[in-house]
């Protein structure tokens, strides 16, 4: 946790992007249509009413209407449909 903490002061020391310095995702929302998650580590779970994500740091669980894959890669998933919850737990 030590180098953890390290890499955040550095980070902010040199205003560098947190997600990038810390190995973290970065979460972007567009209203409730659609929801872009980076850095993630796999699908857990998707159907066309809940997805769960798994990320270094716990669970984004996405609940909505509609939902569907737009795209993903190794990288980023980007999520479109109707969007009501968001619960992230570690």
């Amino acid at each position: 946790m030590k180098s953890y903490k390290a890499r955040e002061s550095i980070a902010e020391l040199l205003e560098f992007p947190k997600d990038i310095m810390l190995d973290t995702s970065k979460i972007t929302m567009i209203g409730n249509l659609q929801i872009l998650v980076e850095n993630h580590k796999g699908i857990i779970e998707y159907t066309d009413k809940k997805m769960r994500i798994n990320t270094r740091f716990g669970m984004l669980e996405i609940e909505g209407e509609k939902l569907h894959l737009k795209s993903i890669s190794a990288d980023e998933i980007t999520i479109n449909g109707k969007i009501v919850k968001l619960l992230f737990s570690s």
